[in-house]
């Protein structure tokens, strides 16, 4: 029988709740259990698609192609597991259910209603999805983690309270367990309990009953044993089940900040985690996990070397629109023994109107860029700031400086190019100009232009490396010389193929392509020190312990070249290329694009555009 931790807060939201279910998850899977991890959103939207990041944060995308809230990259990052679109409930998804179930007539002429209608198709929705295995293993889980977003006493979450209510007796008192996390504020050094008493007390009147209360402090000071014995008692629990979350230094010290507080002993015991009957291979590998992650937060403490990343958004005052992109940094960082920091640099502040307006945003802007040992260029929509993003993309090739451009960034370098070297000065994406001369960047065809959710490419897909790049492509190196790659997309516009030609022959590679050699996924500079665009979303597959490769070599190379060099040969000899699980391209899709390919490369005479490719890295900068 799958055990049941569902997470819960009071008094306001965004105090922590993904973090504390991942790090409960993560300790689970220490003991060598299996987790996996569901998200209910109590939000009317279909899904996070058509969300704004500076209201949501950033939108994050599944292996097949589910766009959903970014708590669920915590859950893949700190498990190593792989979810899909069905790991995240929302209310629209739900109410979407029950209507088609009723207008199908499977109701059989009941009245539809919240209880139990609603209720029970939460239910349902969360023991199916459960069950479903996430890992490299093939097994069904053991524990669910289940956090339930928003806080309790909303409106919006109601139903999904009562749900939770009812399903503590449809699963068993020994499968079902209640994490509640409260915000306890601190006065001038005075930790208030009230507000816990207060939501505790809100959440028990719905028939809820918290095993395990999580006091959220947002401070660098632990709990005072004497708030915890207040919350025990205002609480009606015992003091072990009250445990501190304060400020660390890093997130990823929050899994052995729970450990360190007695919460594995209490859950083992709480849900009899003992007879589910761990193999010594099942506790090994857990005992390994743990090692590997408690050496990871131990030599986070000891670094020393500082590597400066420019990361230049459009979205940057709500950090959390670049979750990914700075988780991917993080792990990079670590990976190579150096602390991480990023220079927030807004991308409209890099433009000339904001020199006339504002002239000390202006050069607090430039200098960050110039101080920078990279330059990365994120994903986004819109021509807002674009105009500063090609300045940026400008200087950091003109000047031997590291650069990454994810998605929009990837379009935007060949653009810079195109305007900068190819003279086509009036060169845009038709996204922004719809009428210009040179549309390097075009709408895809097959893309809604109507309807905005869910109608982008999405999800895990393959990019195939182009022969002759196993000579010169760092890309390449850093997934091991691997000639396909997999990696999650999220896009609507894409170069035009009648400007590759040119744009190769001046110097600009294309590295990587479509599983049908007709759409450009990686560009490189050959003879720049690092210069890297990627029309895919290599954060959303980063891991702690297993950074994604073009991040990993972006920080590298921005830290020096000897590092760079040194990661590129660990890469060639160690980097194992995840199997492409819930891909949105299967693999016997791919051989047989692959030979199509192939087949017309032979009949075109493809071995002189090889010839060609291969020139430009012999070619002088």
């Amino acid at each position: 029988m799958t055990k049941y931790i569902v997470v819960s807060g009071g008094v306001v939201s965004g105090i922590g709740k993904g973090v504390i279910a991942s790090s409960t998850g993560l300790l689970l899977k220490m003991m060598g259990l299996k987790a996996t991890a569901i998200k209910i959103d109590p939000y009317m939207n279909i899904d996070a698609g058509t969300m704004r990041p500076t209201e949501h944060g950033e939108v994050y995308v599944l292996n097949d192609g589910g766009e959903v809230d970014l708590d669920l990259g915590n859950y893949e990052r700190y498990l190593n597991v792989t979810l899909s679109r069905d790991n995240n409930i929302t209310t629209g998804k739900i109410y979407r259910e029950v209507i088609e179930k009723e207008r199908k007539g499977e109701y059989l002429g009941k009245t539809v209603q919240i209880v139990p209608h609603v209720t029970n198709a939460i239910q349902d929705w969360i023991e199916r999805v459960s069950k479903i295995p996430v890992d490299e293993t093939g097994e069904t889980p053991d524990v669910c983690i289940v956090e339930l977003g928003g806080t309790v006493g909303d409106i919006e979450s109601a139903p999904f309270v009562e749900a939770m209510r009812q399903f503590q007796f449809r699963v068993g008192h020994d499968n079902f367990a209640l994490i509640h996390v409260s915000l306890v504020p601190d006065m001038h050094g005075e930790q208030k309990t009230k507000p816990t008493q207060t939501t505790v007390h809100s959440l028990r009147g719905l028939g809820l009953l918290p095993d395990l209360i999580a006091c959220r402090l947002l401070v660098p000071q632990p709990l005072n044993p004497a708030t915890k014995d207040k919350i025990s008692m205002f609480c009606h629990v015992s003091s072990e089940q009250v445990f501190g979350v304060h400020d660390v230094s890093s997130v990823y010290h929050v899994p052995l900040l729970l450990q360190s507080q007695g919460i594995v002993d209490y859950l083992t015991k709480r849900l009899k985690l003992k007879d589910i009957g761990l193999t010594p291979e099942m506790e090994q590998v857990g005992k390994s996990l743990g090692q590997r992650w408690r050496d990871l937060t131990t030599g986070q403490e000891r670094l020393y070397d500082e590597v400066n990343i420019a990361l230049v958004g459009k979205y940057t005052d709500l950090k959390d629109s670049y979750m990914s992109v700075t988780k991917a940094l993080e792990h990079s960082a670590l990976r190579i023994h150096r602390r991480l920091k990023i220079h927030w640099v807004e991308s409209s502040d890099l433009e000339k109107e904001t020199q006339i307006t504002n002239p000390a945003k202006y050069h607090d802007a430039w200098r960050s860029i110039v101080s920078a040992g990279g330059i990365l260029v994120p994903g986004g929509f819109g021509q807002r700031g674009t105009e500063g993003m090609m300045l940026a993309i400008k200087y950091a090739r003109e000047s031997n400086i590291p650069f990454l451009g994810i998605c929009l960034g990837f379009q935007l370098a060949v653009i810079e190019w195109a305007r900068n070297v190819l003279g086509l000065e009036d060169a845009q994406s038709t996204e922004f100009d719809a009428k210009t001369p040179h549309p390097l960047v075009i709408f895809m065809p097959e893309i809604s232009k109507t309807h905005m959710g869910g109608t982008m490419r999405l999800g895990l897909r393959p990019t195939v490396f182009q022969p002759g790049t196993e000579k010169w492509s760092k890309a390449r190196r850093l997934y091991a010389g691997a000639g396909t790659i997999w990696e999650r997309h999220r896009h609507r516009y894409e170069i035009n193929p009648e400007y590759v030609n040119k744009i190769q022959e001046s110097g600009l590679s294309f590295a990587g392509k479509d599983e049908k050699g007709e759409r450009m996924q990686v560009c490189e500079l050959p003879n720049h020190p690092f210069f890297m665009g990627f029309q895919a979303h290599p954060e959303f597959c980063t891991r702690p312990l297993n950074p994604s490769p073009p991040f990993l070599g972006f920080v590298a190379a921005a830290s020096s070249p000897d590092v760079l060099a040194a990661q590129l040969k660990y890469q060639e000899e160690n980097f194992k290329p995840p199997h492409p699980e819930g891909a949105m391209v299967s693999e016997a899709e791919l051989k047989n694009a692959s030979e199509a390919v192939s087949s017309k490369a032979n009949a075109t005479d493809g071995e002189e555009e090889h010839m060609k490719v291969v020139s430009v890295v012999n070619a002088d900068p």
